[in-house]
């Protein structure tokens, strides 16, 4: 059990990921922090075995405007680890600086370790490290993350800082009217911080700040407030400025005269060159999202067609000779029907389908990886803030968006990167909306049996289908659900860097870990639950007919319910409830109901739906509720039960109007 507690901060993009790989290697496991579904990663230092290392969320300071700030902020002053690693970009360290000296006011102890040092040498610049170790009262080691540069001497600093924890940073660095009402708050709220886990001058500098969870922290007399708000005031209006404004420039002003002092700078770094070379074609104003669309169609070619379907296919006759051997076995064992039937067509058929879509999630993760790595994924964010904006949204919205026509459970998960709680719920929301491959067999199926000249088109129009939705969902929630702006988008672009395959392998592991957990679990569960339903009648007989089974008769209720959008047949009401469960169980449902072949299928729908309502069904399958896994991953997103079912529910209803709403007005001209 590690006895010493590091944390590691520093802004997104300066290579923190890269270096808690370095230190960790594979002595890591991924959580949430309590309370929130802000993903945490906690490792054992590799050269440090009694020290456990957590990489704290990506920020660029310690305000709290989003849940990853205020994440980083509580977990150093409830959790007391015993040094701060805060990494910074040496490429870019007046930028860099400005978390660190936010952290610094935490008075915990704090060593700055002065990343991508190689390339500022690459580009002829140099920096004073021992000077501005000097300036900032702080220990300053430079390394290179991605070659393992320094990391040694990191650490051996690291193991100096734990064995002589009484040096701790100083605050010094404030002046004028700023530095006269940070004095005269602490001077106000002095007993109060002694009460709580708040440094006095980082508690005052909040309150000058404005930070409203602070002042509800220190529990403060209104009297006190009054005079803080009084202090603040005569402030602003001998800077001429606001509050927020002031600290920054403040703050900016010393990192400035440190920088000067410290920073021999000749020429732009080299990577911030290329980068300003590939901008002007990549996040061009006409271009940009042109050529973002070309590099995702062919991400997504080479997943779900060139690459994907191979391994896909190969996966699925893996599972299909695994399954046959199994019923082999069961069968020279005399293994009873209804346990052999539970296996088989329960477990085997339930968590088998899902299993074979891991190949494409690894290669799709992997792909992404690369963007994200590179830089790229920043500058997509950035292109489409504009038109996200006018629907309630920001631009990293449209990440986990574009995810989603892949695997709503991915999808989900990656909100986590968006910095608004509102944001982030809104776009959990929407993402199933987008077209997930699960349901391309659905969609197949359909197109063979009702529009086979004109399959083509009848895709396209649902695709669009379900953005068209999205989009009008957001413009109805933005003024009732989830009123209010989005977050201000405010993203540094990194410089464009070729990523570190050690950090996209790893990247790629946890997803499929995460994905594999949940066929075992979630999915193995409903798996069992679908096939209970399938097999017995409200007897609890075992039925060899499943008309008589007691998810017919819930499919019976059901298809009433659904006669309006134009399918009232049983099985198709309970080939839907089994798509809970896995999209993909629409069709293996339909088609042990209905039995025989592709064409007996397709004859059997020929008799069940119209080509009209055929599409009020495709319209349906679409938009509502995605499969149980992504309810699962949305549940554990949004933090409750609530949520999960109030999103469930909106996209069913939606489901329901649209469909509803096609049969309808279609009929009076079909």
């Amino acid at each position: 059990m590690a006895q010493v507690l590091l944390a590691l901060a520093g802004n997104q993009n300066s290579g923190k990921t890269t270096l808690f790989n370095a230190l960790t290697g594979s002595n890591q496991h991924v959580g949430n922090f309590p309370g929130v579904t802000v993903e945490k990663k906690v490792g054992i230092m590799k050269d440090y075995k009694d020290a456990a290392l957590v990489d704290l969320p990506g920020i660029y300071s310690l305000s709290p405007y989003t849940s990853e700030e205020i994440v980083t902020r509580d977990f150093i002053l409830q959790e007391h680890p015993d040094v701060i690693i805060n990494i910074v970009d040496a490429t870019n360290l007046e930028r860099n600086l400005y978390l660190s000296l936010q952290l610094m006011e935490l008075q915990v102890p704090m060593v700055i370790a002065l990343n991508m040092m190689d390339e500022v040498k690459k580009s002829g610049n140099s920096i004073d490290v021992e000077g501005l170790s000097k300036r900032l009262g702080i220990a300053v080691v430079p390394i290179s993350a991605a070659h393992k540069n320094g990391i040694g001497d990191l650490v051996r600093v690291v193991k100096q800082m734990v064995k002589h924890p009484s040096e701790l940073p100083h605050c010094d660095f404030c002046k004028g009217e700023v530095h006269r009402a940070i004095h005269a708050i602490a001077h106000i709220i002095e007993d109060h911080a002694q009460d709580s886990p708040y440094p006095l001058r980082f508690a005052a500098t909040k309150l000058v700040e404005g930070d409203a969870l602070m002042r509800q922290a220190l529990n403060l007399h209104e009297d006190d407030v009054h005079i803080i708000e009084e202090i603040v005031t005569s402030m602003e209006r001998s800077l001429d400025t606001d509050r927020e404004a002031a600290l920054a420039d403040m703050r900016y002003s010393y990192i400035e005269e440190v920088c000067r002092e410290s920073v021999h700078k000749v020429n732009e770094s080299y990577g911030q060159l290329r980068s300003e070379r590939i901008d002007r074609l990549l996040t061009h104003k006409y271009a940009a999202i042109p050529i973002f669309i070309g590099i995702m169609v062919l991400i997504f070619y080479l997943t779900f067609s060139l690459f994907g379907a191979y391994l896909q296919e190969g996966m699925e006759q893996i599972i299909t000779v695994f399954c046959e051997w199994l019923a082999q076995v069961m069968a020279q064992y005399a293994i009873s029907p209804w346990l052999s039937s539970l296996i088989l067509d329960g477990i085997c058929v339930g968590v088998g389908s899902v299993l074979s879509f891991l190949p494409i999630i690894v290669i799709l993760f992997f792909f992404l990886s690369l963007l994200e790595d590179s830089g790229y994924m920043a500058r997509v964010a950035f292109v489409m803030d504009q038109l996200l904006r006018r629907i309630g949204l920001s631009g990293r919205s449209f990440v986990p968006m574009l995810i989603g026509f892949g695997c709503s459970v991915p999808a989900i998960m990656a909100t986590r990167t968006l910095s608004s709680e509102r944001d982030r719920e809104l776009t959990i929301l929407l993402t199933p909306f987008m077209s997930c491959s699960a349901k391309l067999p659905i969609y197949g199926m359909i197109t063979a049996a009702f529009f086979p000249k004109h399959a083509a088109l009848v895709l396209i129009s649902v695709y669009l289908l379900g953005i068209v939705v999205a989009i009008l969902s957001a413009l109805l929630l933005k003024h009732t659900v989830f009123q209010g702006d989005s977050m201000p988008f405010v993203m540094e672009l990194p410089a464009y860097r070729i990523p570190a395959f050690r950090s996209v392998l790893l990247h790629m592991w946890e997803k499929a870990k995460d994905f594999l957990h949940r066929a075992f679990t979630v999915i193995f569960v409903a798996s069992i639950l679908i096939w209970f339903l399938q097999s017995f009648d409200w007897q609890l007989h075992y039925v060899q007919d499943s008309a008589q089974s007691i998810l017919a008769s819930c499919g019976s209720a059901l298809a009433n319910l659904l006669a309006p959008l134009g399918f009232a047949d049983w099985r198709i009401a309970t080939a839907l409830v089994s798509g809970i469960s896995a999209k993909e169980s629409v069709v293996s449902t339909l088609s042990v109901l209905i039995g025989g072949g592709e064409m007996e299928l397709s004859a059997a729908l020929a008799t069940m739906l119209t080509p009209l309502s055929a599409y009020a069904f495709l319209s349906f399958t679409v938009l509502y509720m995605p499969c149980i896994a992504a309810f699962a991953t949305t549940r554990k997103e949004l933090g409750s039960w609530r949520g999960a079912l109030f999103t469930a529910a909106y996209q069913t209803l939606s489901a329901y109007v649209v469909a509803l709403a096609i049969y309808q007005i279609g009929s009076l001209w079909f």
